[in-house]
């Protein structure tokens, strides 16, 4: 009788394929099994001791130093990578150039995404506002219009104008006061000089709107847009109870939800109000000639723009509002630290003060086609910036997958920490890092630049998380703080020092006000000219 053969030719490819594939099972198997074991025998970072229950080591961050400053000291014990639980949340904190850059380079995607926070959530319009966004492609979308559309090389050399009018404003300013008063010399807060420079050009880019007249007088949607900016910057600076203890939020123990939804409220009555005169003004077609960034989203939108499924306006008022806040307070708080350590070192602002005097002369004011000449201005800034870096924790980050830092294994869903102070005050890097001395950049750091490149200086971060704004920020800081210097001699009220002392909190704040003394260094016919 006639059997028939078990593995007949119907029978051998479907074998061969189960074979086949449970082969390729195992291989798979066997790498992943490899990559976690090689995860798993990289140990944790070292925590630092003393934390306690539901706050973890919150406890150790509140002290009269600066968060920077404490956990600086903690690295000294701990080494440059170590971990704390900030409530419920692990934090890794690192301390120096190699550990940043491994952070921003090789784990660079790993660590590209932001933690969610009560601030950000409420006041950022739910995570709209791009610069605190999760990673993801809305993040990639907008930040990639705010580089063509504001940052560029193009846009920026069309605003220079912009940039140059808003300091003559605040030169004729000055002037005026003298030339209406007994005394040669006028005494000036420059925090708020600064700041009426600086918002400004940034809200004239960003909405083509000016809130500091002529005079120098705020009116009262100054008043109220200097105050909103202001609460935001302080709220979010703030750690809540609920970003500590997310099952407490519906308590609001703290009342910061409160007051952050009162802030909430007011910035978007103010970006409102600035997008439906944008939108009358196209209606109208009374664009404005200068094509602000709201123009060139509103007209984004008309093409059809969709901002990856997120509300049209709340994306654009959310985008706006991002750009002209951060912008503005780095660069006030820059050209605050850069002049108190002039007027600190005497030697240093003679030599900045010859360098103007050579390269732009007496018989003009500074135009931002000059900055590329004041090489020793330029050294002093980058040095303002390494010891007062406006962020000297960075924006936090969070990692979206299992990395190693250090030879440590970091899991997903931690926190990053970098300590930009710490870090940029580094004797390995720097010879007496303490101390104010722009020829570092001149000698032994001459290539050094702030651009997230060098690792050594990292003052607006690094990685494709840094600020998108650095090219648009130097030249308002160059060109005001090169125009201060070469208008008037400076000097402080009774020629006293300057306080060097950092107001407690996450931003890199000069504690006191900067009053100075101001005296018009070139012929007035210039002044009158403006």
């Amino acid at each position: 009788m006639h059997r028939e053969n078990p593995l007949s030719q119907s029978t051998v490819p479907f074998t061969f394929t189960i074979f086949g594939l449970l082969l390729f099972i195992f291989v798979l198997s066997t790498i992943s099994r490899k990559r976690n074991g090689a995860t798993k025998k990289a140990p944790a970072p070292p925590e630092a001791s003393g934390a306690w229950p539901l706050i973890g080591h919150l406890h150790l961050l509140g002290g009269s130093k600066p968060p920077h400053v404490t956990l600086g000291d903690m690295a000294d014990k701990y080494g440059p990578v170590f971990t704390l639980r900030l409530g419920t949340h692990r934090t890794l904190i690192v301390s120096n150039w190699e550990m940043a850059k491994q952070c921003f380079t090789v784990s660079d995607r790993a660590f590209a995404s932001r933690p969610k926070s009560l601030a950000f959530e409420v006041m950022g319009f739910n995570f709209s506002m791009f610069g605190f966004s999760p990673y993801g492609s809305y993040w990639r979308h907008l930040r990639k219009i705010a580089t063509l559309e504001l940052f560029s090389a193009q846009r920026i050399e069309m605003l220079k104008h912009m940039m140059e009018s808003e300091v003559k404003a605040s030169v004729k300013d000055i002037w005026l006061k003298k030339k209406n008063s007994a005394s040669e010399k006028v005494e000036i807060e420059m925090k708020k000089l600064f700041g009426d420079i600086t918002l400004n050009v940034i809200l004239r880019a960003v909405v083509g709107k000016r809130l500091v007249s002529e005079d120098g007088d705020d009116d009262e949607e100054s008043q109220r847009v200097r105050k909103a900016m202001g609460d935001f910057l302080d709220l979010s600076g703030s750690l809540a109870v609920s970003d500590v203890i997310p099952c407490l939020r519906w308590l609001d123990l703290d009342g910061q939800e409160k007051e952050m939804k009162r802030t909430a409220e007011e910035l978007d009555e103010i970006a409102q109000a600035w997008l439906e005169e944008h939108r009358r003004n196209r209606n109208s077609g009374s664009v404005t000639l200068t094509h602000d960034f709201m123009d060139v989203l509103l007209e984004l939108a008309d093409q059809g723009e969709e901002f990856d499924g997120h509300d049209v306006d709340t994306t654009i008022k959310a985008t706006c509002l991002v750009l002209i806040i951060a912008g503005s307070d780095n660069t006030i708080t820059t050209l605050t630290w850069a002049l108190s350590l002039l007027l600190n070192n005497r030697e240093v602002l003679n030599k900045v003060i010859h360098e103007l005097e050579t390269k732009i002369g007496k018989e003009k004011m500074v135009e931002v086609s000059d900055l590329k000449k004041l090489e020793y201005l330029q050294c002093i800034i980058k040095e303002t910036l390494r010891l007062y870096p406006p962020a000297p924790l960075n924006v936090p980050h969070e990692s979206m997958e299992d990395c190693i830092v250090g030879g440590y294994h970091v899991p997903a869903g931690t926190r990053l920490l970098t300590n930009i102070s710490k870090l940029q005050r580094d004797s390995s890097l720097y010879s007496n890092p303490l101390e104010f001395c722009p020829e570092r950049f001149l000698t032994t750091h001459k290539d050094v630049d702030v651009k997230g490149q060098h690792f050594e200086l990292i003052p607006f971060g690094a990685g494709r998380r840094m600020c998108p704004g650095v090219s648009f920020t130097l030249p308002v800081i160059q060109l005001a703080l090169a125009t201060i210097l070469h208008e008037f001699h400076i000097v402080t009220p009774n020629e006293r020092p300057v306080e060097l002392l950092e107001q407690n909190g996450l931003r890199t704040i000069k504690a006191s006000p900067l009053h100075v003394i101001l005296t018009p260094r070139l012929s007035a016919h210039i002044y009158d000219e403006i």
